[in-house]
């Protein structure tokens, strides 16, 4: 908790003589964000609301977890045996709220929530990034989710900074000249997903890639919700 994220990449860049180039993106593991800006929470110390011991007999977890994925809930959108999916108060639909255990802390009673607002963190990275070696690359947050009618989790985008999220290619040509009609590219989710490639899931310990060579859009006003599809657009709800 503390660390200046931003000092930590650029000493990692000395270290392995890499030198961040202009159209670079810098994509963090949500954890080391969560870990920096202290989101952990300490078991023993919750004590659980009814709400959340009513959900706990249904999911069959741990209640004082179940009471801080409720921190983080604006809706409940499934709860079953093992599976609590909830919509977070950022806007995205996710297990669990994010809530991990995994590579957290050796202490079982140690869990981290999610940070408070990933935006604004990817804006102090980059920030962080400009003040330190003259730079300002996009800088993209990830976490790994699961995916409707799909098995095994992906890498997704939960805070962004400096890159437009999704590529509107309509109305250029395809390999015949016919002009594409439907075609919105989700290129951060895409950059998330090649991410966690590298990254890892286990024992990695590589919280931090460099994406270099892809085209994209500055887009200072972005924000991870500009991906989220509107409530009344939701064909699976």
């Amino acid at each position: 908790p503390g660390d200046d994220l931003g000092r930590l990449i650029v000493a990692a860049l000395k270290q392995t003589e890499t030198r961040l180039l202009p159209g670079d993106i810098v994509l963090l593991a949500q954890k080391i964000v969560s870990k920096s800006e202290d989101r952990f929470v300490k078991l023993s110390d919750v004590t659980p609301s009814a709400r959340a011991i009513e959900l706990a007999a249904v999911t069959h977890k741990d209640p004082r977890q179940v009471e801080v994925i409720l921190w983080d809930t604006a809706e409940i959108i499934r709860a079953r045996a093992g599976v609590l999916i909830v919509q977070h108060k950022a806007g995205f639909i996710s297990a669990n709220a994010g809530l991990d255990h995994s590579n957290v802390a050796p202490e079982d009673d140690l869990v981290l929530r999610l940070p408070a607002d990933s935006d604004a963190s990817a804006r102090q990275i980059r920030a962080s990034l400009a003040e330190l070696i003259g730079l300002r690359p996009p800088v993209l947050i990830i976490d790994s989710h699961g995916r409707p009618w799909r098995i095994g989790t992906s890498g997704v985008v939960i805070g962004l900074s400096g890159l437009k999220p999704v590529q509107d290619l309509r109305g250029q040509p395809d390999l015949f000249g016919t002009l594409l009609q439907h075609t919105d590219v989700g290129l951060a989710d895409q950059l998330a997903a090649a991410a966690s490639l590298v990254m890892g899931q286990a024992n990695e310990a590589c919280p931090v890639v460099i994406a270099r060579g892809i085209a994209y859009q500055a887009d200072e006003d972005a924000r991870a919700s500009d991906i989220l599809r509107d409530k009344e657009m939701d064909l699976f709800r």
